[in-house]
């Protein structure tokens, strides 16, 4: 699915769904910090002393940087303990995790222990992020560890269980159970994630029920709530979504207070079904309050208390009151819901989260990217002369939607834009961006699209709005056909990292075109040609080439590609081939030195005459061709120019100054 960017940064196409068992999974998550949680334990066993975590020490630098910082009065009585110091027989969880295991302390994080709450309405999710083979008894060694999804991959954070406390009482998150510790030990994990305690003050509930699920998150406010909003809850809850909805209190004072009608304003309600009556097609919703207690009063309350469960056949009510067993469960008619609730969330679960292979389930692809000021940070539309050097990604739907509502047919899909590590950058003055995306129909161009494409033609669609929040989220219905998501900040010359998720009921051409390439990839790694090509009129890549093509690529430095490395390496000479036959037009197998210029610039790189002549001098041959291997090779060095840039950009301007000295050492010798 990706569309390779501007060739600067080649942004590496992750498959979830292709990687259950691969590196960054669930069932392989990442070492955060390279930290191995059985490695350590085994260590602290053996030395017979509990672990510390000097990557997350017990000071002053893992509560915060200014109202949790070194001059802050508000730090300077906190002691770090471990529980076996607070109380006595300390436990992990205690009789099950529940709602109640999640009292806020003296942190603004009460949106990160809403879904923390919302997680311990689902067993199994709960214990993929909450490891529960873990005690203070048996086996203790001072050591604990919780796993995050974070940005594409799955990542195992281990911690000590030195927590802090004031006056021997837990400062931040604590369980109703004195002797229970689960809940201050996941909230000191995701601290740890983001680089303290205090970068979690302030924030979305989606946010972290996404990094608890993978999952991406749709908001819709009743009011404005598409006419499909039924089927959508309805094909959410058969994906195994999680889906949650509340009512909104404009005065503060007035949160978790009981309406006439038994509902509480302020509060987060899970939706667990919906169900149609097949004879008077009456919609039906079902709800749970987590309290367990405060039910709604009104129509479909119970099948004793309610006349409207007499005109169901007993085989449907059977259905029903086997669906609803809980307590502070309840039916309500669709209507009455949309009436009466005010927002509704559904975080859509990632096929590596699900594990009923029964569930139908989203195809979904996770696309890296940054914007480089001066280089593919083009602001919004209205930049026209910088907006279409942002990345671009492209999108081909293929098969509608096989129950369209309304008869209006198309494929469906849903877009999510999600900034990278501003949380985390806090204490360096870094906040959210103002983020969207808009999405333009092709037709059939397969190049990176210019200046003139976008003055010329409208978006087919875009987000509602450019929005400063980690993440921008918008369901869509196009037509079959070939589509370019521009994904960007509102202004230009901002930098930063993002990923860009699609999740698409159907399949698309990047679905196809996957297999193709992990054969290929098993049938060529380790060898260092690419094999006779007759179009190109080539015999495959020099060893110089493939030396740098690996250097470029090989992100870990392990001196071997790796499947995603490959893909990234592959993508980019898919694409420079494309660029390298288009003036190949006589099939010789070489482009003369004019059109190196024009190709150069069509792979997305801008240089000054200089360096074009220097390039000529570097690469053409006797009679100024340049062939494809050569080709290849100067754009794999003007890649490795442009990721370095920002080490000579002295001026922070964002452009590139590079004497001839400096272009020769980084790219002809390197």
């Amino acid at each position: 699915m990706p569309y390779t960017p501007s060739g600067f940064f080649c942004d590496r196409l992750i498959r979830e769904r292709e990687r259950r068992d691969g590196e960054g999974s669930l069932n392989k998550p990442q070492r955060f910090n390279s930290q191995d949680f059985a490695a350590l334990r085994q260590e602290c066993l053996q030395r017979k002393s509990p672990f510390e975590d000097e990557s997350f020490p017990a000071t002053v630098e893992s509560l915060g940087f200014k109202e949790l910082g070194h001059k802050s009065n508000k730090v300077k009585n906190i002691v770090w303990k471990r529980p076996k110091e607070i109380c006595e027989n300390p436990q992990f969880i205690v009789g099950g995790a529940s709602r109640t295991d999640i009292c806020q302390g003296d942190l603004g994080d009460c949106w990160l222990l809403a879904a923390i709450a919302c997680l311990t309405l689902n067993e199994k999710l709960l214990y993929r992020v909450v490891p529960h083979e873990q005690s203070f008894s048996e086996g203790y060694a001072g050591i604990f560890h919780f796993q995050f999804w974070r940005y594409g991959d799955w990542v195992d954070v281990v911690i000590d269980d030195r927590i802090p406390t004031f006056n021997n009482q837990l400062v931040f998150t604590k369980s109703a159970e004195r002797n229970e510790f689960w809940s201050a030990l996941l909230e000191k994990a995701y601290a740890k994630l983001h680089g303290s305690y205090e970068a979690l003050k302030g924030g979305n509930t989606t946010e972290a029920m996404e990094d608890f699920t993978g999952g991406v998150t749709e908001f819709y406010e009743m009011k404005e709530a598409p006419k499909e909003l039924y089927k959508i809850m309805k094909k959410a809850l058969e994906r195994g979504s999680l889906m949650g909805c509340s009512i909104d209190s404009l005065v503060p004072a007035r949160f978790e207070t009981r309406t006439v009608t038994g509902l509480v304003k302020g509060h987060a309600y899970s939706v667990t079904a919906v169900e149609e009556h097949k004879d008077s097609k009456v919609r039906l919703v079902r709800l749970r309050n987590p309290w367990g207690q405060v039910e709604w009063n009104g129509p479909w309350i119970s099948l004793r208390l309610s006349w409207e469960w007499a005109t169901l056949s007993k085989a449907e009510k059977e259905k029903l009151q086997h669906q609803s067993a809980e307590d502070g469960e309840f039916w309500m008619s669709f209507e009455d819901f949309k009436k009466n609730y005010t927002k509704i969330e559904i975080c859509n679960l990632t096929p590596d989260a699900l594990e009923d292979d029964k569930i139908h389930k989203w195809t979904v692809s996770v696309n890296e990217g940054r914007w480089v000021r001066g280089c593919s940070a083009g602001g919004c539309r209205n930049y026209p002369d910088t907006f279409w050097t942002n990345p671009q990604y492209r999108l081909r739907l293929l098969e509608e939607d096989d129950e369209p509502e309304d008869n209006e047919v198309g494929c469906t899909f849903v877009v999510a834009l999600m900034q990278k590590n501003r949380r985390k950058e806090r204490k360096m003055g870094a906040n959210l961006f103002t983020i969207g995306f808009a999405i333009y129909e092709m037709h059939g161009n397969k190049q990176h699209m210019q200046k003139d494409f976008f003055l010329f033609n409208s978006s087919k669609a875009r987000c509602k709005s450019y929005i400063n929040l980690r993440e921008v989220t918008q369901r869509f219905r196009l037509s079959p056909g070939e589509y370019v998501i521009v994904p960007s900040t509102y202004e230009p010359h901002q930098e930063g990292e993002f990923i860009l998720r699609v999740f698409s009921e159907k399949k698309n051409t990047s679905d196809e075109e996957d297999q193709q390439f992990r054969t290929i990839f098993q049938e060529i790694a380790g060898d260092v040609s690419t094999g006779r090509n007759k179009d190109l009129n080539t015999e495959g890549f020099s060893l110089e080439s493939c030396r740098s093509m690996i250097a470029l690529m090989d992100m870990d430095g392990t001196g071997r590609l790796n499947l995603q490395e490959f893909r990234h390496l592959w993508n980019k000479i898919k694409q420079w081939q494309g660029i390298f036959k288009h003036y190949n037009a006589d099939q010789s197998g070489s482009i003369n030195s004019y059109e190196m210029r024009n190709a150069v610039n069509d792979a997305g790189f801008r240089l000054n005459n200089q360096l074009y002549d220097i390039i000529t001098m570097r690469y053409a041959n006797e009679t100024m061709n340049i062939d494809f291997d050569s080709f290849i090779s100067c754009l794999v060095r003007l890649e490795a120019m442009f990721r370095a840039f920002q080490a000579f950009d002295q001026d922070g301007d964002g452009t590139i100054r590079l004497s001839v000295l400096e272009w020769l050492q980084l790219t002809m010798y390197a």
